[in-house]
């Protein structure tokens, strides 16, 4: 991976375009193309200036000057384009002050890092996001004054094994059992693996990649973990390359949580894990499932800030279709080594030190990941200085606990308007470190109630005429 411009323009040796990207608010890349020949390494020192007034949740239209800072460690072949096209990650920043802007996501997981390094408590933060998404064959969908509906379709989807698709080859899968089913039942052996081949072409190491449990074209593709702002940008390319290796395949990736009625929804289990110099901060062989107690403290932040959390870690209106109570989805306040419906669980797969972690199992991939976890740090560093008690482990089963057990476990909230409710309330612990800003978050929350809360609750919803047309 290059380092240092000068390794940069040696990779762009045989290239025609410079493509540069970064993030808005919401956690959307966006990009603008240069020729070649402007990248020099003078472009690394003085920046790219670009219009930030339309790039939702940035700049207001009478201070829209904005300047891109170029990371030379994120540079990578673009497999993508037919064009031959580097793509390099970078900074926003104000052209005036030149400071890193404040609302840039990308700043602000680095903001965290920093803030780690300040405390004390470790030097870096490891995180393993898992992306679920789906792949379909057709989507179409729209919502207008007198019409509102969806339509998704896949050969694997199980409503297709009474079509008369042509020749239909049987063998789709039913609700709930696509986990690891062998081709022909997988159709998406290939495309998966391109996918695979196209992100270890930009450096990204992957360990694994499966079918998952839904019907109809659930996936999941497993990187190796990295530090929080790196992975950040994992994630990026991640979604990235799985969007346009299924369009170039004749299909479409999506990374909404919950498309599929019935069946089950993406989540993106966050794995998480502060470290010291080479030792791992989280283990000890004597604790609860090889937890240390500051491990154990960073879980108590985890579960106090949790609702608030949600704001930036399940960001959608469609986020809350999936955490639903009663249906295996991590909803509940808890930490356990085995129950996967607590909110976190402690992988016990290995029993090496370096393998000792903390997986936070609430977040989807619609969200941006450079907020999602810088806040997930921030969270549990409050939990560690604050020495917060998460309480006992829950290793029973929680659905089936006596109704006046259940009654004590709190429970994650239902809906994207309560959980911004909760961020308003609860947001001190961004704060520190300069980390959040009270500008971003209030930035955050109007914008998602305008453009998300809003428009969804005024809406009728197609399943109202089921239950009320003939009111």
């Amino acid at each position: 991976m290059p380092k240092t411009p000068a390794d940069v323009l040696k990779m762009a040796a045989g290239v025609k375009m410079i493509d540069l990207r970064f993030t808005d608010l919401p956690g959307v890349w966006q990009h603008f193309t240069v020729p070649a020949h402007v990248l020099s390494e003078d472009t690394f020192e003085d920046g790219i200036p670009f219009d930030g007034s339309s790039i939702r949740g940035f700049k207001e239209i009478h201070e829209s000057d904005m300047i891109l800072m170029l990371d030379p460690t994120t540079a990578f072949i673009d497999p993508i384009y037919e064009i031959p096209t580097l793509a390099i990650i970078g900074d926003v920043f104000d052209p005036i002050t030149r400071e890193p802007y404040s609302r840039d996501p990308r700043f602000i997981s680095a903001r965290a890092e920093a803030y780690l390094k300040q405390t004390g408590i470790g030097d870096t933060a490891f995180m393993g996001p898992e992306p679920e998404f789906f792949i379909f064959s057709d989507v179409r969908y729209g919502s207008n004054t007198n019409e509102a509906f969806y339509h998704l379709d896949s050969r694997e989807g199980w409503w297709n094994s009474g079509k008369d698709l042509g020749t239909n080859f049987g063998g789709q899968i039913a609700a709930k059992r696509g986990y690891f089913p062998l081709p022909p039942t997988d159709t998406l052996q290939d495309v998966r693996s391109k996918i695979v081949m196209a992100l270890e072409s930009t450096g990204i190491p992957i360990e694994i990649h499966h079918h998952e449990v839904a019907t109809a074209g659930q996936c999941e593709i497993g990187m190796r973990f990295n530090t929080l702002t790196r992975m950040a940008d994992n994630v990026m390319i991640y979604k990235y390359m799985a969007k346009n290796v299924a369009r170039q395949n004749g299909l479409t990736a999506t990374f909404m949580p919950k498309p599929l009625f019935g069946d089950n929804g993406s989540g993106m289990h966050v794995h998480q894990s502060i470290w010291r110099g080479d030792k791992n901060m989280f283990y000890d062989e004597a604790g609860y499932a090889q937890l240390s107690d500051l491990a154990k403290y960073y879980i108590g932040g985890l579960l106090k800030h949790a609702p608030a959390l949600l704001a930036l870690a399940a960001p959608g209106t469609n986020s809350y279709r999936r955490l639903v109570p009663g249906f295996e989805a991590p909803v509940n306040l808890a930490y356990s080594q085995r129950n996967r419906s607590a909110v976190c669980r402690i992988p016990v797969g290995s029993r090496s030190p370096k393998s000792k972690r903390v997986e936070f199992r609430a977040p989807d991939p619609s969200c941006n990941p450079y907020l999602c976890f810088a806040a997930l740090l921030m969270a549990g560093l409050d939990g560690i200085q604050n020495r917060i008690d998460p309480g006992e482990p829950m290793d029973k089963d929680l659905y089936g606990l006596p109704p006046e057990e259940a009654k004590k476990v709190k429970q994650v909230p239902g809906s994207l308007d309560a959980v911004l409710r909760a961020l308003e309330a609860d947001h001190d612990f961004l704060l520190r470190g300069d980390v959040f800003t009270t500008d971003v978050l209030e930035t955050y929350i109007a914008y998602k109630r305008e453009t998300e809360v809003d428009p969804v609750r005024m809406r009728p919803h197609p399943y109202e005429f089921t239950l009320y047309y003939d009111a």
